[in-house]
């Protein structure tokens, strides 16, 4: 055993082990038989060799004399016996009396400061090393938890035995019954664990049972993220109030700035292209004509209907809409896209493509199954398929924004914000080659309202991919923008979405669960909610980039007079 353990081990723990300390090792247990066989064997096999050579020897002496060194066949096997049962004696009966020699404090006390290599010496032996084995695991047990479950233990106890590795972190929540005490435990063993406080971690206020076996796992507390508003957005003849969930100041303001714009044009409108979640799986065979022809067997019109049937039957709103087969040498990558009703639909698809690749094996028994996922679905990156197919919801949202309004509401012109779009947004994007990526901030409003409704962040990568078109229309008088958004990833139902934080966001904006008259309807009126938002937040920033106002925004929502003062004062200690 290691130092660590021997250090904390108790005064009461050292006197266990000090009465339970194993006997001393013989030679004779390493052998197979019992001693009381072995003992008297070689005691005879002793006493009738030595007599038998004895006799030898006076008969070569006095009878027929004849040299000692001439051996006969029973002489030989006398003296193997003579030795081997000396060496066998020897061993039995004086390796205790150098033992004692070696080690004379071997029935003194354990010198504590010396007791992991003297613990490692006398567990030389298998069953030594179980036997101590199982004695240091209760002594852990003891020292951590007092000899007490581990429910009637104190949470300093619990978060102790979880610091040292005796009790699991994972398990706490099964073990305790108690989400909130679990996580409670868990963050004050993370404290002793490295020795640094999370007292300004917030705990108290959040239903932690929502958590298991969902969203989040290993829970120490939550992270509160301020949330603004922003609207009314006048989309498609309706008003939202859209929340957003962000730490970056300027951003609720700006996009706020937007709305009131297209508000005052007349609103916005959004149109949806198309609604599938995808996922692509990599299939392998040992020749690529084999992979060819189960592309051709996927991409026959006779084959989708039974595809269909057996991706459909896994969930009442999944529903097969394309099979996109790309090979890579003997390698297919089959891209599945489906319908997933008001969910965002990752676990949907991923369930029906499970069941087509179980018919494909029995059809094709050589294809060999690589991964579920072959990154030509493609999840939380930003790809040419992503963006040329969509995933998702694929929306796109325009508005006519007026003279007056750019002039009076945006501070600028017509013409600036069209040259500014085409120099930045398209081609300083092309320059850098940008994926996606026309447009000059979809990312912050897509992940402020991701945050805020309980999706994924990380889908974020794709889900703000955009590009931003801005024209002069009406004689040059009045602005046409517009945001093109092929993969926004969300979803009303699952995720973080029942969450009450986050479920109240979604009922703020009337898109809360599921949507039982027309499944599919909350999920997609939440994209085209997204995807107005982004445009307001798109014309904003931009006008105020063509009026030079950017900075000057920023230093006075991201760099208050306190937050400089107390950079100040952190400057001069």
């Amino acid at each position: 055993m290691g130092t660590d353990y021997f250090d904390n081990v108790s005064v009461n723990d050292r006197n266990v082990l000090r009465r339970n300390k194993n006997p001393k090792l013989r030679a004779s247990d390493a052998l197979p038989l019992p001693v009381w066989l072995t003992n008297p064997i070689f005691i005879i096999i002793f006493f009738i060799a030595s007599s038998h050579l004895l006799n030898r020897w006076v008969e070569k002496k006095h009878v027929t004399p004849t040299p000692l060194y001439v051996l006969s066949l029973s002489d030989m096997v006398a003296l193997i016996g003579v030795i081997a049962s000396l060496i066998y004696l020897l061993g039995f009966f004086g390796i205790d009396y150098v033992q004692n020699f070696i080690g004379k404090a071997s029935d003194e006390q354990w010198d504590f400061d010396g007791a992991d290599e003297k613990f490692e010496q006398s567990c030389s032996h298998a069953k030594m090393r179980n036997a101590s084995s199982q004695l240091v695991t209760q002594l852990k047990e003891n020292v951590d938890l007092n000899n007490k479950t581990l429910k009637e233990s104190s949470n300093e106890e619990i978060a102790l035995a979880v610091s040292r590795g005796t009790v699991a972190s994972h398990t706490l929540e099964a073990n305790l019954g108690d989400a909130s005490r679990a996580a409670l435990v868990r963050k004050r063993s993370v404290e002793l664990l490295t020795g640094r406080s999370l007292d300004g971690l917030s705990f108290e206020g959040f239903d932690y049972s929502a958590l298991v076996g969902q969203c989040c796992e290993m829970v120490i507390g939550h992270v509160h993220v301020p949330t603004g508003v922003v609207g009314p957005l006048l989309l498609d003849g309706c008003e939202y109030m859209v929340p957003m969930a962000t730490t970056e100041g300027c951003l609720v303001a700006s996009t706020n700035r937007g709305c009131k714009a297209i508000h005052k044009s007349g609103g916005a409108t959004s149109i949806l292209l198309r609604d599938g979640m995808t996922r692509a799986p990599v299939v392998r065979f040992q020749k690529a004509c084999r992979a060819a022809e189960l592309k051709f067997y996927v991409e026959d019109t006779n084959n989708f209907d039974t595809l269909s049937v057996l991706f459909n039957r896994t969930s009442r709103f999944a529903r097969l809409q394309c099979i996109q087969c790309t090979l890579a040498g003997r390698n297919l990558y089959l891209r599945f896209s489906c319908s997933s009703g008001d969910a965002m639909g990752m676990n949907m698809v991923s369930k029906g493509v499970q069941n087509v690749l179980e018919y494909l094996q029995d059809a094709f028994p050589d294809m060999e199954v690589l991964s579920l996922s072959g990154n030509f679905c493609a999840d939380k990156k930003a790809t040419a398929v992503n963006w040329i197919n969509g995933r998702g919801k694929s929306v796109v949202c325009e508005a006519v924004i007026t003279g007056d309004v750019v002039s009076n509401v945006l501070k600028t012109s017509v013409s600036s914000l069209v040259e500014l779009n085409t120099v930045k947004n398209l081609a300083g994007s092309a320059i850098a080659g940008a994926l996606g990526g026309f447009n000059a901030h979809a990312a912050n409003i897509v992940s402020a309202i991701f945050i805020a409704t309980g999706q994924d962040p990380a889908q974020n990568v794709e889900s703000s991919q955009c590009i931003t078109m801005m024209e002069c229309v009406n004689g040059g008088l009045d602005l046409h923008v517009s945001v093109t958004m092929p993969c926004i990833e969300v979803g009303t139902i699952g995720g973080g979405t029942h969450l009450p934080s986050q479920a109240a966001c979604l009922n703020l904006l009337g898109v809360k669960g599921a949507n039982l008259d027309l499944p599919g309807a909350n999920a997609q009126k939440l994209a085209r909610v997204i995807a107005g938002a982004v445009l307001a937040g798109e014309l904003s920033l931009l006008s105020a980039l063509a009026a030079g106002h950017l900075v000057k925004s920023h230093m006075r929502y991201n760099r208050s007079s306190r937050n400089l003062s107390q950079e100040a004062s952190q400057t001069s200690v």
